[in-house]
């Protein structure tokens, strides 16, 4: 077995922390809609608190992250986690499932423009660097003022990176992804029923895994590079 850089386990706490604070968030986004909407099913994980959501996934939440950037030798982490539903619930108001969808999500897009408007509160205050797009990695969209990474700049680098991936990922419209649940915000009763029977089969669930693994396999550079040109586009 090849030994393990030094540099990956140095950067291994913060992808962790800013990986588990985003599967968190997302999950918590969730279960907070899915109450809202009035679904109690969820309601231990509405919270910012990883303990419910490790005790839930504990392998998506802890063993797939560390794995996968040890494994690709500290240039990514993936991980996932999962908020439980009342299926029932999602059959009497598909709107209301629809919108706890979407939730999560969501609340990706909005910690990627959180950490977006630090890394420029920083570039003003701080004298942080910002990076050229071409030369930008998931670990590295802002550097400190001596033309470095550090703790800081790399942990909001990935809060940006991951929720920008993370988030637009869970968009595409398959099973079992977010996107999938999300499609019924734009139908009919009708519509609805005929688009989650396409669904109905477990082995849809992994077909639509394989697409989007393809897709987004081919889409994330270059959606990360257009979100880096964004975030200095101003």
């Amino acid at each position: 077995m090849p030994s393990i850089d030094a540099e990956v386990l140095r950067g291994l706490p913060v992808w962790f922390v800013a990986t588990l604070l985003s599967l968190t968030l997302h999950e918590a986004a969730h279960a907070l809609f899915g109450k809202l909407g009035g679904d109690d099913t969820a309601l231990e994980q509405a919270t910012l608190d990883p303990t419910p959501h490790i005790r839930r996934e504990p392998f998506g939440m802890i063993i797939v992250p560390i794995a996968s950037f040890l494994l690709n030798g500290g240039q990514w982490m993936i991980g996932f986690a999962s908020a439980p539903y009342d299926p029932s619930w999602a059959a009497r108001f598909p709107k209301r499932a629809a919108i706890m969808a979407a939730a999560g999500p969501l609340a990706d897009l909005v910690l990627a423009l959180l950490a977006a408007i630090a890394i420029h509160a920083c570039i003003a205050w701080a004298g942080w660097l910002p990076v050229v797009p071409e030369t930008a990695s998931f670990d590295a969209v802002v550097l400190g003022p001596e033309g470095t990474p550090t703790v800081f700049t790399t942990f909001v680098s990935v809060l940006f990176s991951v929720n920008v991936l993370i988030g637009l990922f869970n968009l595409i419209p398959v099973a079992p992804l977010d996107g999938h649940a999300v499609v019924p915000l734009f139908l009919n009763e009708k519509w609805t029923r005929r688009w989650h029977s396409l669904f109905e089969d477990r082995s849809a669930s992994m077909v639509g895994i394989v697409i989007a693994w393809v897709i987004f396999g081919r889409l994330a550079w270059p959606v990360f590079g257009g979100a880096v040109q964004l975030l200095y586009a101003f």
